[in-house]
């Protein structure tokens, strides 16, 4: 039976952790692997531009010894040019896995449902997976020990804070969430995370303050206010946000071994000041290298390569 990777919630709390072993030994031996893909082809279908995981993707294809086949805009318009269901059936026909950045995550469930191979969520509006366990390796290389860790998040509900609500109540890993009123992440996917918290032990806590969050806290994460898609909010969104900058006032009070988190792109200045980015307790650029040694785990994972 295929699996996919539509979101964590379908990822039992040892199968997370099992990825996340995997990245490691991948990170650790850059060769290890190198023919797990020999003979696959990976396709990428992206609605959105792509830094991170378009790179990431297509290096760690090709250094398991695998082709990886871009499909942008121009050559595949979901729902449009063609539907959604013939597009995944088609391509089972070619490809060994597809990796899909979508703007609704109702297409990725889509072609997870009509495909007979394994669909990666490479983003939607309500899921980033891919990022999220690069943020929880990043996590468990800097504390050992994930259980326990407390994670602040400020800034906007959105997808990646999605992720990582089910991530961190899967690991036991205690996470709160500092948004304006009105940009909380969403409150079906908060309940859902919170049930699981109950058999992890983990505590979610939703406030309007960046201070409260940040108390103690060992890690801090941004995002930035204005997402891909939303450029007519700017404005607006801008001047929402303005008391939501993770600065260094801001986080005299967190632990002083925090270390500070955000998925990029970045806009300093604007959620972080260009001295918590660019300083010492930032572990950002670790992040964005750990998307290439995840997303080879992903791939042998649900290739069933070993």
């Amino acid at each position: 039976m295929k699996r996919d990777l539509i979101t964590l919630f379908d990822y039992t709390a040892t199968e997370i952790q099992q990825l996340l072993e995997s990245s490691a030994k991948f990170k650790r031996d850059r060769t290890f692997g190198s023919q797990l893909l020999l003979g696959k082809s990976i396709g990428l279908i992206f609605q959105k531009p792509s830094n991170r995981t378009r790179v990431s993707f297509e290096v760690g294809v090709n250094q398991l010894g695998g082709n990886c086949i871009y499909l942008g805009p121009e050559e595949i318009n979901l729902g449009e040019r063609e539907s959604t269901t013939d597009v995944a059936k088609t391509l089972s026909r070619y490809l060994s896995a597809l990796v899909a950045r979508t703007h609704a995550h109702k297409v990725i469930v889509e072609l997870a449902e009509q495909a007979s191979i394994p669909i990666i969520n490479g983003l939607s509006d309500l899921y980033h997976p891919c990022q999220a366990l690069a943020d929880l390796l990043t996590v468990q290389e800097t504390f050992k020990n994930l259980k326990g860790i407390t994670l602040a998040y400020i800034g906007d509900g959105n997808n990646v804070c999605h992720s990582l609500l089910i991530g961190c109540s899967k690991l036991g890993i205690h996470m709160r969430i500092a948004t304006p009123k009105g940009y909380e992440p969403l409150s079906e996917i908060v309940k859902l995370a919170q049930t699981i918290a109950k058999k992890s032990g983990a505590r979610i806590k939703l406030t309007h303050s960046p201070q409260e969050a940040v108390k103690s806290a060992q890690v801090i994460y941004s995002d930035v206010w204005v997402s891909m898609g939303q450029e007519k909010e700017a404005k607006k969104r801008l001047k929402t946000f303005q008391n939501y900058q993770v600065n260094k006032k801001l986080l005299q009070s967190a632990d002083k071994d925090h270390i500070f988190m955000h998925c990029l792109p970045a806009h300093r200045g604007e959620e972080v000041s260009a001295d918590v980015i660019d300083g010492k307790h930032s572990v950002v650029f670790d992040q964005a290298e750990n998307r290439l040694h995840v997303q080879k785990a992903v791939l042998a994972f649900l290739l069933k390569t070993k």
